[in-house]
């Protein structure tokens, strides 16, 4: 992001063109502040994409410098395109879970049984709404699940469209 276009905005305000502006491999992030670890979630990210090769290796780097290595990560199958098992971040093998378990969510896990649940915010919200939803995630003492914030966002992934079946009740003749 220019340093022109940072100035214009307020201090800790995300700018409106924010997937656009901030350069990439840059994390969109937003981790709780709270030692307690009380609420549902401990963070949320909001990737520009769901090419997941392209989007989780700056998320890693980022959560390694904040929470220390990172070991594991647990998305959605449904959410992303072409998940691998492992990614090599910063020369360190990153496991990757999938689950088909649409809630929104990805699971870090660092050291053995140390887990963080963040809200992943789609890639196609509007700055105002991945605002509200981050802002909501990292709320103290949240107890709102990931799905209900994005719906209550609006920007929550609708499901797939079924493709269209055939038709069957057709006169004879009719094509």
């Amino acid at each position: 992001m220019a340093e022109s276009d940072a100035s214009r905005v307020p201090p800790g305000v995300l700018p409106e063109a924010v997937h656009q502006a901030v350069r990439p491999g840059t994390a969109l992030l937003r981790l709780v502040t709270s030692q307690t670890r009380e609420q549902v979630l401990d963070g949320a990210w909001w990737p520009r994409s769901r090419d997941i090769g392209a989007e989780l290796p700056s998320l890693i780097a980022a959560l390694t410098e904040h929470l220390g290595p990172v070991l594991r990560v647990g998305l959605d199958t449904d959410a992303w395109e072409d998940l691998p098992t492992r990614l090599v971040v910063d020369d360190r093998v990153v496991h990757i879970d999938s689950f088909p378990v649409g809630d929104d969510t990805i699971l870090i896990t660092r050291g053995d049984q140390d887990h963080f649940s963040l809200l992943v915010v789609p890639p196609h919200a509007t700055p105002e709404a991945a605002r509200t939803a981050m802002a909501r995630a990292v709320q103290a003492g949240n107890v709102t699940q990931a799905e209900q914030i994005l719906i209550d966002t609006g920007t929550h992934r609708a499901p797939p469209v079924p493709a269209e079946e055939p038709r069957t009740d057709r006169a004879p003749g009719e094509r």
